[in-house]
């Protein structure tokens, strides 16, 4: 396994082109940045070079800088807006080399939400071109009010009327918790969609890394592992953290 340090929740007090360097001292080989398109593709692609890391993975589409929804794949009235707003996604996902890029779903609800979810992921699967891989993740109401794709057996089902051979499940071991209570299980019933994994901080603290690379194990995942825990806490912890993972999942 290879381990990604997600920048858009770490170190947040650096300025966003020192985060690479941060992220390189600290042991990472990878990088992910969910929302890259405030930054000129070229100047992210020189901070990845500097620091000697790969992009892993954004996600789409690019946030309303006017305030609107951060995601909204399956919002019936952005349709037409995500479609254009993907294109632009996945651009960036080939300037940047990044093989993963991410579906956000956002707030929604029924038939016509499902329905748009499902096509503007047959669209992404498509569009998509060879060795990009598009994802999605279930999110809680704790971290999205009104989040539609709020439960694993739902994408599962999603990603199953999709069938499309570049459709994964993102497993996130938060929100595998807040939706399911045991992440474990969650990673163990979905093992065969997992295309990446992202380990954050729990409600009740740090995860059990142990258990969760024991999991990781079970399903052979040798694809990228994401990392996105506590920002507060000092650059020596994120060493040491990594370290932990390297020693465990080895």
């Amino acid at each position: 396994m290879k381990f990604a340090a997600n920048l858009s929740v770490l170190w947040p007090d650096l300025p966003y082109l020192d985060r690479f360097d941060a992220a390189a001292e600290a042991g990472f080989e990878g990088a992910e940045v969910m929302f890259p398109y405030e930054m000129p593709a070229k100047d992210t692609q020189r901070a990845l070079m500097r620091a000697g890391l790969s992009m892993v993975r954004i996600a789409a589409p690019p946030p309303n800088y006017t305030g609107g929804a951060r995601g909204f794949a399956a919002v019936p009235e952005a349709a037409e807006r995500f479609r254009y707003d993907l294109r632009r996604a996945i651009r960036y996902s080939g300037a940047l080399r990044a093989p993963i890029l991410q579906l956000l779903a956002g707030a929604a609800e029924g038939d016509a939400a499902r329905q748009t979810l499902v096509g503007n992921l047959k669209i992404a699967a498509d569009q998509a071109p060879e060795g990009l891989l598009i994802t999605i993740c279930p999110v809680s109401a704790d971290d999205l009010p009104g989040s539609f794709l709020n439960n694993y057996d739902l994408a599962a089902d999603i990603l199953a009327e999709v069938a499309a051979p570049n459709l994964a499940l993102l497993f996130d071991n938060r929100q595998a918790e807040l939706l399911h209570g045991d992440p474990i299980a969650v990673l163990e019933t979905h093992a065969k969609l997992v295309g990446h994994v992202q380990i954050s901080d729990t409600p009740g603290g740090s995860p059990d890394l142990e258990a969760l690379g024991t999991g990781l194990a079970d399903i052979v995942h040798k694809g990228w592992v994401s990392v996105a825990y506590d920002a507060s806490q000092p650059p020596e912890i994120h060493r040491e953290t990594y370290q932990k993972l390297r020693k465990l999942w080895a």
